[in-house]
C-alpha cells in the first residue's frame, strides 16, 4: 500500500499540517523539522496525489524552473524568459528558489515536488561528480542548464562562459588596455562560471603574448551589485595599476562601476569596463555597460523544447544532448563604443 501524508506525519513525529508545509516550501519551517519531514517522505517514498484532472490525464501541463537565486538579475530575466517560452507550449512554470546553500540544492531536487510536474529545468549551482546519483534519483523528465557539467545523463543547455570571456577581454586588449582585471574570481573553483570565465580570461592574455599577473585576479563572492563595490574598494585599496575590467557578470560590474566614478576615475578613459550576461540594466546604466550576450533567450526556448520532447517520449531511451548557444559581444559606452 501506498504511503501517505498519515505516515510521514508519524514516522517524522510532527503534523499533517507541517508535511503539507514543507511539501509547499513554506519559508517558516525550522530547518531540523524540514529535515525530519524529507527524511520520512524519503524512507516511505512518499509521493503526494496529483489533482483528479492530472490522474486522469497523466500531465498537469506544468513544468519546474529550480534557480539559485531571483535577486540576481541573470537568473530573474532567465525565469522571464523560461516562462514566456513555456507558454508558448501551454504550460505554466513553478519557480523553485534553492540560493547558495548545497544542502538547500539537495532538498530542492529530492522534494516530492519535483515529481508532481511533467518535467523539471535545473540550473545546477553546487552539486559535482559525486552527486550524479542524485540527479538520476528524479524520475521526471529533467533538463539541466548552467555551468555544471559532471556527466549526469540529462539533456544539458549552457553559454559558452569561457569562449565568452575571452572574447570579452581580448575586445579590451585590442583597444590598447594592457593591465585588464577579472573581477569575479572564485579561488578554488573548477567547474563553476567564475572558473570558466576566468580560462577564457587566461586565454586571450595567452594568445596576446601577455603574461598572467595574479595581482589582477579580483576574487568576489556572490555575484551580486553590492558585492562588487565591496570587490572593487578592496582591490583600488591594493594600489595595483589597471587599465580595463573584465566583469565575470553584469551585477558585479556595475558595483564595480559605480565605485570606480566615486573614486574619480573615469569610465572608459581611465579604466574600461565588460560585463557579462547582457541583463536589461546595462542598457540605462551611466555610462552604458558593455557585455556579453549569451544567449539567454535562445537558452531558454531550446531548454523548454527539449524538456518537451522527453516529456512526450515518456520512457523511451534516449542520448543526452549537450547543447552551448551562440554568444554576443555588446559594445556599449563603458569601453567607449
Amino acid at each position: 500500500m501506498a504511503a501517505t501524508m498519515h505516515d510521514v506525519s508519524r514516522l517524522a513525529g510532527v503534523s499533517i499540517k507541517t508535511v503539507s508545509n514543507v511539501i509547499n516550501d513554506y519559508p517558516y519551517v525550522r530547518e531540523e523539522t524540514r529535515r525530519k519531514v524529507l527524511d520520512a517522505i524519503e524512507t516511505l517514498g512518499y509521493t503526494p496525489n496529483l489533482s483528479a484532472r492530472s490522474l486522469r490525464s497523466g500531465r498537469t501541463n506544468v513544468i519546474s524552473l529550480m534557480i539559485p537565486d531571483l535577486r540576481n538579475a541573470y537568473f530573474a530575466e532567465l525565469a522571464d524568459s523560461v516562462m514566456r517560452a513555456a507558454a508558448e507550449r501551454g504550460l505554466t512554470v513553478l519557480i523553485e528558489q534553492f540560493g547558495s546553500e548545497r544542502q538547500r540544492e539537495i532538498d530542492t531536487v529530492r522534494q516530492p515536488r519535483a515529481r508532481m510536474v511533467d518535467g523539471v529545468l535545473y540550473s545546477v549551482l553546487t552539486l559535482d561528480q559525486d552527486d550524479v546519483d542524485l540527479i538520476a534519483e528524479v524520475t521526471t523528465p529533467v533538463v539541466l542548464l548552467g555551468d555544471r557539467n559532471f556527466g549526469a545523463p540529462r539533456d544539458h543547455v549552457t553559454m559558452r562562459n569561457t569562449e565568452g570571456a575571452k572574447a570579452a577581454t581580448e575586445y579590451l586588449l585590442r583597444s590598447g588596455r594592457r593591465r585588464v582585471a577579472a573581477f569575479g574570481a572564485h579561488p578554488g573553483e573548477v567547474i563553476g562560471s567564475a572558473a570558466l570565465r576566468l580560462e577564457g580570461y587566461r586565454q586571450a592574455l595567452a594568445e596576446a603574448g601577455l603574461p598572467f599577473d595574479e595581482s589582477l585576479v579580483v576574487p568576489v563572492g556572490s555575484w551580486h551589485r553590492r558585492n562588487g563595490a565591496e570587490g572593487m574598494r578592496d582591490f583600488l585599496a591594493t594600489g595595483t595599476d589597471f587599465d580595463g575590467l573584465v566583469g565575470f557578470n553584469d551585477a558585479i560590474a556595475l558595483g564595480a562601476l559605480r565605485v570606480l566614478q566615486e573614486s574619480g576615475r573615469r569610465v572608459p578613459e581611465d579604466v574600461a569596463v565588460m560585463g557579462f550576461d547582457d541583463i536589461d540594466e546595462t542598457q540605462y546604466s551611466m555610462p552604458t555597460l558593455s557585455t556579453i550576450d549569451p544567449g539567454r533567450e535562445e537558452i531558454a526556448r531550446i531548454a523548454v523544447d527539449l524538456l518537451v520532447r522527453r516529456i512526450e517520449a515518456g520512457s523511451e531511451a534516449f542520448v543526452p544532448e549537450e547543447i552551448a548557444v551562440p554568444f554576443r559581444l555588446v559594445e556599449r559606452e563603458s569601453t567607449g563604443g
